[in-house]
């Protein structure tokens, strides 16, 4: 018995060398229901998703440009204090370097000799530049042309580039994109940012192109004006149901209105130098943004009960005081305890599926003005239009946050007919980035980079004594690359004078 079948398996074994043997094997071990390749069209959505604002927002952004502030340090020390936190400085990396870019990368490499995904491919190329300026503008020099390049080419330590050679490819990159965008070919409708619609998809890019043109005002003005005039030829955007937005829901919250309405919803507020200036101009806004709970002793004690909405009744965190200090200072302002400072809504603007707004037409409106001022548009609406349609379309855009923050016509009207509220012959500069920074509100990637650029508005340095650095002009690379790409990081330091908060980037230009 035991020969028979010793015999037996020696004939199997010998059958299994012959050729036929394998025939199905591959097909009976492959699992079918296991993908073995992601649809691009999923990946741009996940990096569109992903290329909204992120709570670390809340602490280093919004705290440099004096809109949003907390007295509270630790994990939330920051930009309110004037000092270096690379726990919570790494936001916009983690988010738009480890993930959005890497993403795009990919769909630009599996849709670049696809005749049937070519949209796909040219809008790819414009969020890849969207994410290449929060990244660059955050940081200053960073990997751009190799990065995302690790599963593919194995490039796993990429070089760092230049600022300048980031922008000037950024530019072209619009230029080709845009211009590549063709509505008779097949389009991706289920794209979360404009449902495949090209036509918006071309006015986001040549906005976007507006912007980074705009952004080299002061270090490059021949070619920033070269650009702005490609971009006014190619078309931006011209309403609002043109804005570059992104939907949240209950499912894909909005970071920092996470953050409001989770375990810090009773520790940030409305920063003095934002809210003075909206009730200043007797600026509808500030009730469309703030609350004050009135009377509010504790965190607990910010019930609806004392919420007050009403301009008069606002008062703005000021600058410069820890969670100690402020206690005296709010005394001394006349309020209950400092929790009666004035904050963002976060059941109305600060909801937790509450639209950011990548790109927006007030934002674009704005860059119109100040390249008309400037010279660089010499046709069409003059810039004191330009400026009112700005004002007039942020205005309007409240509605969408919430209908309560919704502003009635009249009210616009009210406000635009008031002299003070328009274009100043001579303070052009200073009336246009003032509004870009309100219009700009809670995207603080963009106005923080915007404030740096045109240096309005002139915000009075952040007094805290125990501050790093008297004027943030940088966030510091996180600790991971230290750690992980340290030779092209030491030499991008080196490159650009060290890695500190006080450092300039490329084109911020003294």
């Amino acid at each position: 018995m035991k020969k028979i079948t010793l015999y037996t398996i020696l004939f199997l074994s010998t059958l299994c060398l012959l050729p036929s043997c394998d025939s199905g094997f591959e097909e009976i071990n492959t699992n079918k229901t296991l993908p073995i390749a992601l649809d691009p069209a999923f990946l741009m959505n996940n990096a569109i998703i992903n290329a909204s604002n992120t709570s670390e927002h809340m602490v280093f952004e919004l705290a440099i440009v004096q809109q949003v502030i907390t007295p509270f340090g630790g994990v939330l020390g920051g930009g309110n204090y004037n000092q270096d936190n690379k726990v919570r400085n790494q936001g916009n990396w983690v988010r738009f370097y480890q993930s959005v870019l890497k993403s795009l990368v990919s769909v630009i490499t599996t849709t670049a000799e696809n005749p049937n995904r070519t949209n796909l491919y040219h809008s790819a190329r414009i969020m890849r530049a969207y994410a290449a300026m929060v990244l660059t503008d955050s940081y200053g020099d960073i990997p751009y042309f190799e990065a995302g390049r690790g599963f593919t080419e194995n490039i796993f330590v990429p070089e760092y580039d230049s600022q300048e050679s980031i922008y000037k490819d950024v530019l072209k990159e619009l230029e080709e994109a845009s211009a590549g965008l063709d509505a008779t070919k097949p389009r991706n409708t289920n794209d979360v940012l404009f449902g495949g619609d090209i036509p918006q998809w071309k006015a986001f890019g040549y906005s976007l192109m507006l912007r980074a043109a705009m952004r080299l005002s002061k270090v490059d003005p021949t070619l920033a004006q070269q650009f702005v005039a490609k971009a006014v030829t190619g078309g931006v955007i011209q309403a609002n149901t043109g804005s570059a937005v992104i939907r949240h829901t209950t499912l894909y919250q909005n970071s920092v209105s996470g953050l409001l309405n989770g375990s810090e919803a009773n520790n940030y507020f409305l920063a003095k130098p934002f809210a003075d200036f909206l009730f200043a101009k007797n600026d509808p806004r500030l009730r469309s943004i703030s609350v004050r709970y009135v009377g509010a002793a504790s965190g607990p004690q910010q019930t609806p009960a004392r919420a007050d909405f009403t301009p008069a009744a606002q008062r703005g965190m000021p600058m410069g005081f820890d969670n100690g200090t402020i206690v005296a200072k709010a005394t001394a302002d006349g309020l209950a305890s400092f929790y009666d400072y004035s904050q963002v809504d976060r059941f109305r603007m600060g909801k937790i599926d509450a639209p950011f707004f990548m790109v927006s037409h007030a934002q674009t409106k704005l860059l119109l003005a100040e390249a008309r001022v400037r010279g660089w548009i010499t046709t069409g609406p003059v810039a004191a239009d330009l400026y009112a349609d700005a004002i007039r379309a942020h205005m309007t855009e409240m509605a969408q946050y919430s209908a309560a923050s919704a502003i009635a016509t009249a009210d616009i009207d009210a406000y635009l007919a008031v002299p003070a509220n328009q274009l100043t012959a001579g303070n052009e500069l200073r009336d246009i980035n003032e509004q870009y920074w309100v219009a700009s509100f809670l995207n603080s990637p963009e106005t923080f980079a915007n404030l740096r650029r045109s240096g309005f508005p002139a915000l009075t340095p952040n007094p805290y004594p125990g501050k790093d650095v008297a004027d943030v002009r940088k966030l510091t690379y996180p600790d991971s690359e230290y750690a992980i790409n340290t030779a092209n990081l030491n030499a991008a330091i080196a490159r650009q004078g060290g890695d500190k908060l006080d450092t300039r980037v490329w084109w911020d230009k003294q």
